[in-house]
């Protein structure tokens, strides 16, 4: 298996670093988020990589409850860009 695991949040939100970082530091939510997606993406990646063996439907399962992770992850992120933009003078 590599050493590198493809699929993390930092591949997935490259511009978005910091702010993953003050989420998961800041939002138990987010965090707990964060997390399950770690989980599923390694363990997709040891499927793959003939590590572990499951079905193909296993698979599937687990890569539909990675991108609805990065759905709810991404929608967060973006709240939290508004949150930070300056407000439009009226």
């Amino acid at each position: 298996m590599s050493a590198h695991t493809p699929h993390e949040l930092h591949d997935a939100f490259p511009d978005d670093a910091d702010a993953i970082h003050r989420l998961k530091a800041s939002n138990a939510h987010f965090a707990r988020l964060a997390e399950q997606h770690h989980a599923v993406n390694r363990e997709i990646h040891r499927i793959e990589a003939e590590v572990d063996a499951a079905s193909d439907e296993r698979l599937e399962t687990l890569k539909k409850e990675r991108l609805h992770l990065l759905d709810m992850i991404a929608a967060m992120l973006e709240g939290k860009a508004e949150d930070a933009a300056p407000a439009l003078p009226d």
